[in-house]
């Protein structure tokens, strides 16, 4: 009896290996959020960049910001439903919405109010709800890498960006089309075009939500992996650690909410570079154009950046922040993260006159912006327990939603003002070192009353 059942748990192991792969297939689709940079210019009308849909920067970053709103709110409801219904019947769900969003979006043609509703609102919930699913599934099966493992379950978010944004609308220097056709010279988008990409996404991600649903399962009760036992507590500390916390007396610790603003800090700062990046690169004043690049080397570097440099780096920050804090803690992890962030946001606005700085400038930012869901889910689960994991991540993760309202809607009203992005860049800045200082302050251990 012993040898069977120790045989059926080391299968149990190796088959955990699957969430992973069920995760980033997942995930690639979600990332779809990431890779609206592609979009902002065949959606602006400019004296450059003829436009069917003629919308102005904000009504681009307000469909942007939309979708990350309800993507923060919807994973609450995600977090619940899936102690109800499954974690498998929540993602397939999630994929529903987020495909559908994009289909009925894709005929709507230039009617600002629709695109919003569909893939703003309709795309974010399901993305909400698709979202926390492999977090809290993973976390389950990997109790002995809970960094590694938030780090590997959300790699394919920022990884799809890159994709998605390659296909819709690749530099000119790689020698190929995009889905949504460029016209050299005068950069006419059509909607017929742009809608056809917003279609053909939709139903991608269909096909990979529903097969990556399919290994979202929860392992059996009191399971853990052959050979590992959780770390021993001593006896003077017992007091002080918790063992799993509803969400109720989680939103009563003074660590829920020294996390909660932190992520809203992190988000915002790189979610407004994520929005606003070709915009940057394209202004007349702050960008490119600025230092006596043409029209076309502006947008190819901003594409570089958006579709190359930011969202591959995003990825490994997932994977390698989650390294980096298994093995110093996630207090020591957050405070390099952000402090790092706030350097590498005071120094964007300045990186314009070099194609190469730029790229680096993106690579990092995307790099420690990808670290934060790497952290806070890890941080979420050693402060209040892996049991509730999918509700209490998505009470935190709705600080995300706040800054990803804030910051791109930030940055596009500065430019709609005709404001220099410094007046973005700078407090975004500001707010991740204000965010490593209350990194300082943070300690996991949380006292269950």
């Amino acid at each position: 009896m012993v040898d069977k059942s120790l045989k059926n748990q080391e299968s149990k192991v190796m088959n955990r290996w699957m969430i992973v792969v069920g995760a980033i297939m997942i995930q690639l689709a979600l990332g779809a959020i990431y890779a609206w940079s592609a979009f902002t210019t065949p959606l602006q009308g400019t004296e450059t960049a003829i436009s069917e849909f003629a919308f102005n920067k904000t009504q681009t970053q307000a469909i942007f910001a939309a979708g990350l709103a309800t993507f923060a709110l919807f994973t609450i409801i995600g977090g619940r439903l899936q102690k109800k219904i499954g974690p498998q019947k929540v993602a397939l769900a999630g994929g529903a919405l987020l495909g559908f969003g994009y289909i009925i979006g894709s005929f709507v043609g230039d009617n600002f109010a629709l695109k919003l509703i569909s893939i703003g609102i309709i795309a974010g919930a399901g993305i909400g709800l698709a979202y926390v699913v492999p977090i809290a599934v993973g976390v389950r099966w990997f109790p002995d890498k809970k960094g590694l493992l938030s780090g590997l379950a959300v790699a394919g978010f920022g990884f799809g960006a890159f994709i998605w944004i390659l296909m819709a609308n690749p530099p000119s220097i790689l020698g190929f089309s995009g889905i949504i056709t460029q016209q050299t010279g005068t950069f006419a988008y059509t909607i017929a075009n742009v809608d056809g990409c917003f279609r053909l996404y939709g139903i991608a991600f269909l096909i990979l939500v529903v097969l990556g649903a399919l290994a979202m399962k929860n392992p059996p009760a009191d399971w853990k992996p052959a050979g590992w036992n959780p770390p021993e507590v001593k006896s003077s500390e017992k007091k002080k650690i918790l063992s799993d916390l509803l969400p109720k007396e989680m939103l009563k610790t003074k660590q829920f909410y020294l996390l909660w603003v932190m992520f809203i800090f992190g988000a915002l700062a790189g979610l407004m570079v994520i929005g606003n990046i070709q915009n940057f690169a394209k202004s007349a004043t702050d960008g490119f154009q600025a230092y006596g690049f043409s029209m076309r080397d502006a947008i190819d570097f901003a594409v570089i950046g958006a579709a190359i440099c930011l969202p591959i780096f995003n990825g490994l920050g997932r994977i390698i922040w989650g390294q980096i804090s298994d093995k110093i803690g996630r207090r020591k992890a957050l405070i390099a993260m952000f402090a790092f962030q706030g350097i590498m946001m005071a120094l964007f606005f300045y990186t314009a006159g070099s194609p190469y700085m730029f790229y680096v400038a993106a690579a990092l930012i995307g790099f420690n912006f990808g670290g934060n869901f790497a952290l806070f889910p890890a941080a979420t689960a050693d402060s209040f327990g892996s049991e509730n994991i999918g509700i209490n991540y998505g009470f935190v993760f709705t600080s995300y939603g706040i800054g990803g309202v804030v910051g791109p809607i930030l940055a596009g009203a500065v430019q709609d003002a005709g404001m220099s992005f410094m007046y973005a860049f700078v407090p975004a800045a500001i707010m991740c070192f204000i965010a490593a200082t209350l990194a300082m302050i943070y300690k996991p251990q949380v006292v269950k009353k």
